[in-house]
């Protein structure tokens, strides 16, 4: 049976990108797949301090939620990011996240022992909501932090579900866009 991690990264739970993900996982639901969602807001996460102990053993020295997370990524054979958009990238608690995943880029690339199974192929997606009317570059300041986690966590980042102006148009007003997350998750592992 295939693993899904879900990541909720709005400290919102109800409301627009939660509400996409799950019609995402409602479509994913096909595959009978284990989903496992997570709300980071209810995550006791501390941030990156930048100690450097991860390049020296592999792990990270502090104890806290983010052992759940190192153990679901590895586990899972795909992976789904949700975040709305703050400041024009990803929200602070999903930002918090993806600094303390620092430690496989180091166990990868300077200890040169992978602390990630990297023979496992994982799928990757990335959902984000703005409340702002769309404009051209509206997602940018996301999608490289998005590229660069997924490299981290051994995934391939296959699928963007991006969706401006929720401010005006919420996300469970707009059947369209519900509709368009269902069928990215039931073709998610095609």
């Amino acid at each position: 049976m295939r693993k899904v991690l879900a990541v909720m990264g709005s400290p919102r739970k109800h409301k627009n990108t939660d509400i996409l993900l799950d019609s995402v996982l409602e479509g994913i639901k096909k595959y009978n797949a284990d989903i496992r969602k997570i709300y980071l807001k209810d995550l006791n996460i501390n941030l990156c301090t930048g100690c450097y102990y991860c390049s020296k053993t592999g792990n990270c020295f502090i104890n806290d939620d983010m052992n759940e997370l190192y153990k679901e990524f590895n586990e899972s054979d795909g992976i789904i990011i949700a975040s709305p958009l703050y400041f024009n990238t990803v929200s602070s608690l999903t930002k918090i996240m993806i600094d303390r995943c620092q430690v496989y880029w180091s166990s990868k690339f300077i200890l040169k022992n992978p602390s990630i199974d990297v023979n496992k192929n994982r799928i990757g997606m990335f959902i984000a909501t703005g409340g702002a009317p769309y404009k051209e570059g509206h997602f940018d300041g996301c999608i490289p932090v998005i590229d660069f986690f997924f490299k981290a966590i051994n995934t391939r980042y296959k699928y963007n579900l991006l969706i401006s102006d929720t401010d005006r148009f919420p996300i469970w007003e707009r059947e369209d866009i519900l509709n368009e997350g269902f069928n990215l998750g039931v073709k998610f592992f095609e």
